[in-house]
């Protein structure tokens, strides 16, 4: 039964992200290549600058084991920005897993012009069911992705079935608040195709059982307010890319629903914000 509907949830990612509307939208209004909520210096900042800074962020927490010789597996990779920056920074060899596979194009096309295909392989597949032996990376990566499983514990097990004793995990994923009323989160649910979300309290238990140590959880949840708030201006105020790029309709939904989680947001019913710690 979990099986099903593991398989069900990745099914209907790949159909979300495979959507010609949607790749539209992550590509001309969320910067192109880091698709996930940044880290903002300013409420009026660009939403690519911000989403670029959530990556260093993270890279910071687990900059010890970033390297040369490093290698990392980044699961629900997208258009590959944060691979991109790793591997440019570090010179670590990144493992890019992705289940879109018109996403993981653009990611190859991208890593080729920067130069970067050698140290970068992208993967299509599910992080259920990651495809790499036992004990294989130094860092486990994943960046607003696992809101899209349906089955978390299996995918934050196979993270740690795949990290080499010692290695890091860190990861950010969009939340509820503990107690959310089902009505003030379902807008983002809805938006991205899920049943709902997880909780701070959930991951914090989940690391616990498969005993991580040195875990952590930086809560960023001011961030995500400001991120959807520069959204809302984005469609709003479309460029003449965005107007191209994706159909009236769903411009007009759009229209409609992002000021919905930015209002949730605005009333602490989502969290967003940074978890990490090392397997044992």
């Amino acid at each position: 039964m979990a099986e099903d509907i593991a398989a069900q949830a990745a099914d209907a990612a790949r159909v979300y992200y495979n959507a010609p509307d949607i790749d539209g939208f992550y590509t001309q209004a969320w910067g192109g290549e880091d698709i996930h909520i940044g880290v903002y210096a300013d409420v009026r900042e660009a939403v690519g600058a911000a989403s670029g800074r959530t990556v260093e962020r993270l890279a910071a927490k687990v900059a010890d084991a970033l390297g040369p010789d490093s290698t990392v597996l980044d699961m629900g990779s997208g258009y590959g920005g944060a691979a991109r920056r790793l591997a440019g920074e570090f010179a670590c060899h990144v493992v890019a897993l992705n289940i879109s596979e018109v996403q993981n194009r653009r990611h190859r096309e991208l890593n080729f012009r920067r130069g970067l295909d050698e140290r970068i392989e992208v993967v299509t597949g599910s992080f259920h069911d990651i495809p790499a032996p036992d004990g294989s990376f130094d860092v486990v990566w994943s960046q607003d992705a696992l809101c899209h499983s349906g089955d978390r514990p299996q995918a934050l097990r196979e993270a740690r079935r795949v990290l080499k004793p010692g290695g890091r995990l860190v990861f950010t994923d969009i939340m509820a608040a503990e107690g959310a009323p089902e009505g003030e989160v379902r807008p983002l649910a809805e938006r991205l195709t899920i049943s709902g979300f997880a909780t701070p309290g959930f991951y914090e238990e989940q690391l616990r059982a498969l005993e991580f140590s040195d875990t952590g959880f930086e809560d960023l949840s001011d961030h995500m307010l400001t991120h959807y708030e520069r959204l809302v201006d984005e469609v709003r105020t479309p460029t003449p890319g965005l107007v191209n790029a994706v159909s009236a309709g769903y411009r007009d939904r759009l229209e409609r629903n992002l000021p919905q989680v930015a209002a949730a947001c605005r009333k602490g019913h989502l969290r967003w914000g940074i978890f990490h710690g090392r397997r044992r």
